[in-house]
C-alpha cells in the first residue's frame, strides 16, 4: 500500500510556503524602512490560503508555469499595500514596530506549521513500523 502525502500531510505544506512567502514580505519590509518613497506591502494569507483550499488540486499555482512571481503578485495572490497610521515625511510607508510584530506573529504561525508536518511525519513513521 503506498501513501499518498498530500493526504498525509493535509494542508500544512501550503500554509508553510505561503507562511515562508510572508516571512520574506515582511522582512523585506523592515529593510526599506529607511528607503524614500518604500510602500510597506503584505501577502493577506487568510485570502491566499483560501483560495489554496478551493483550488485544493494540489500546490500554490501561478497563472502559468513558467511564471516568476514578479514584486506584486506572489503564490497567485496580488501583494497588498500596507496603510500607515502615521504619515511619514518622506513617503515611506514601513513603520517598523508593526512590522516586526507582524514578521514575529508570522515566525510563530511558521513554527506551528513545522510542528504540524512533523507530527504528521512522526504519525507516518508510527504507521510503518506497526507500533
Amino acid at each position: 500500500m503506498s501513501i499518498n502525502f498530500d493526504n498525509a500531510l493535509g494542508i500544512h505544506p501550503q500554509a508553510l510556503a505561503l507562511r515562508e512567502k510572508r516571512g520574506e514580505i515582511l522582512a523585506s519590509n523592515l529593510a526599506n524602512a529607511d528607503t524614500p518613497e518604500y510602500k510597506a506591502r503584505d501577502l493577506d494569507f487568510k485570502a491566499v490560503f483560501q483560495q489554496t483550499l478551493a483550488d485544493r488540486g494540489g500546490e500554490l499555482k501561478r497563472s502559468q508555469s513558467g511564471h516568476l512571481a514578479g514584486q506584486h503578485h506572489v503564490l497567485g495572490a496580488d501583494l497588498l499595500y500596507r496603510n500607515p497610521q502615521h504619515a511619514s515625511l518622506d513617503g515611506n510607508t514601513v513603520e517598523a514596530h508593526i512590522e516586526q510584530a507582524k514578521y514575529a506573529e508570522n515566525a510563530v504561525q511558521y513554527q506551528a506549521s513545522l510542528r504540524f508536518i512533523n507530527d504528521d511525519f512522526l504519525g507516518l513513521m508510527t504507521a510503518i513500523k506497526g507500533e
